[in-house]
């Protein structure tokens, strides 16, 4: 696949060229020209650290309007369990679900009921599973790019079960066109997404042709008018109203959140992207073979975190985790029947479609001998390069910008570092030609210390 679609995009007007969102991105996917950020779509994870680090606002996710409900004949709202966690303490999930049907949704299914039934597929496939180790959770799109990008050789790791909310959208489809006689078509899911890379995993899925989703509305969007359409004064209060919560399904919104429900005695969770890197750096170098399970999410704490919730984080962590601790205290759990998850399991019901594969970096030249010669010139300019990586120039690091100038896209003056040091030893202008070496200061300073 050459062209790659994405859920974030720069506004020009915003951008002011500060480079903040450039040293952040992970995978070097965003370089600074005509002080504008550009996105190079073939690295880019969607991952959202530069909306974070974006102080204009200038990196902008992109999801679906409400309005685009009126395209179907039916509606159904999955919202994240993270939704969950968006309002205050006496505003439990079934005023939250109410809601959702009054702002014009004609269905809405608790996902943390799907995110139950895949903790228990989970935790099948492990009793199972001797293949390498660490298995990776798939549940968070942003790690699956990572991985397709950055870390290909730790693909044949990620676990091979569908995420709930593709379950959930296919499974609650079928249902629907089955009870009302409709074409799955015209049946529309939309999930409530705490971060905009859902989006693009619903446009364009890593492993599969399609999604069972149909758009993606971010919490962001709809908060105020949920806020608005819920019930004041709601039926039932306190603990009763979360008799019908998966105790499973709702850990899936923070980080641990799998592991820590499932009791799963030899797992590692991590969340934050920098935290994941580290993690998968060590996992490349042959270490945490003695971990079976690895639940890794982008954002920090979890889906809580995400870039389009409208909750402080650590308040969202927190309610999540008190409502976990109140089923537990008063043993609710709700959660599916393990004997028909295990037939389900056995039927794969459970099973990913379709395999991720990973998606190489743009090669240099398409002719192979060209390439090698292309790499040798890269090499040569990273070596006449000051190497301290400081992002003036327009790219994260020296390499990336060596890079760039043997594809075209930047100049070897672009460099300013270069350009001063060249100028202070009377180098050559800019437009006279340069022989070999940085300057002829320098590679007499070279000459005399080696």
């Amino acid at each position: 696949m050459n062209q790659y679609l994405h859920s974030i995009r720069v506004d020009p007007d915003r951008c002011k060229g500060l480079m903040k969102c450039m040293h952040r991105c992970p995978t070097q996917a965003i370089r600074v020209r005509n002080r504008k950020a550009v996105i190079l779509d073939e690295k880019c994870v969607d991952c959202g650290e530069c909306i974070n680090a974006c102080p204009n606002g200038a990196i902008v996710p992109l999801t679906n309007p409400i309005g685009d409900l009126s395209k179907f004949r039916r509606t159904v709202a999955i919202p994240s369990p993270a939704l969950y966690a968006q309002f205050g303490r006496d505003i439990f999930p079934d005023r939250i679900l109410s809601g959702l049907k009054k702002l014009g949704f004609d269905d809405v299914h608790d996902l943390a009921q799907t995110c139950g039934e895949v903790s228990f597929a989970i935790q099948e496939f492990l009793k199972d599973y001797h293949g390498p180790k660490p298995l990776i959770s798939n549940t968070c799109p942003v790690i699956i790019r990572l991985l397709q990008v950055r870390y290909p050789n730790l693909i044949d790791q990620i676990l091979p079960i569908e995420a709930p909310r593709e379950l959930a959208a296919r499974e609650i489809k079928r249902s629907l066109a089955e009870r009302y006689g409709l074409p799955e078509r015209d049946i529309g899911a939309f999930y409530l997404t705490p971060c905009p890379v859902k989006m693009v995993s619903i446009m364009q899925p890593a492993e599969k042709g399609r999604s069972f989703l149909d758009g993606a509305i971010s919490i962001t969007d709809i908060y105020r008018p949920l806020l608005t359409s819920m019930d004041p004064s709601p039926r039932e209060s306190g603990h009763r109203s979360l008799e019908n919560l998966c105790i499973l399904g709702l850990g899936w919104a923070i980080v641990g959140g799998i592991s820590r429900t499932l009791r799963l005695r030899n797992s590692l969770s991590v969340s934050s992207l920098s935290e994941v890197v580290r993690v998968f750096d060590d996992i490349e170098r042959g270490k945490l073979t003695d971990i079976d399970f690895i639940e890794a999410y982008s954002c920090p704490q979890g889906c809580v975190g995400g870039s389009l919730n409208v909750e402080n984080i650590y308040s969202s962590y927190n309610k999540i985790l008190k409502i976990i601790e109140t089923l537990e205290f008063e043993k609710i759990r709700a959660c599916p029947d393990i004997r028909k998850v295990r037939r389900k399991y056995s039927e794969n019901f459970f099973s990913l479609e379709g395999t991720v594969e990973p998606r190489p970096p743009k090669p240099l030249h398409p002719d192979l001998s060209e390439a090698i010669r292309k790499l040798k010139e890269r090499d040569e300019i990273h070596r006449r390069l000051p190497k301290i990586d400081c992002g003036a120039c327009g790219a994260p690091t020296c390499l990336a910008f060596a890079e760039d100038v043997v594809r075209g896209e930047a100049k070897l003056e672009d460099c300013p570092v270069r350009e001063a040091e060249r100028l202070r030893a009377g180098g050559p202008k800019k437009d006279e030609p340069e022989g070999p070496g940085l300057n002829s200061r320098t590679e007499n300073t070279t000459r005399g210390s080696s």
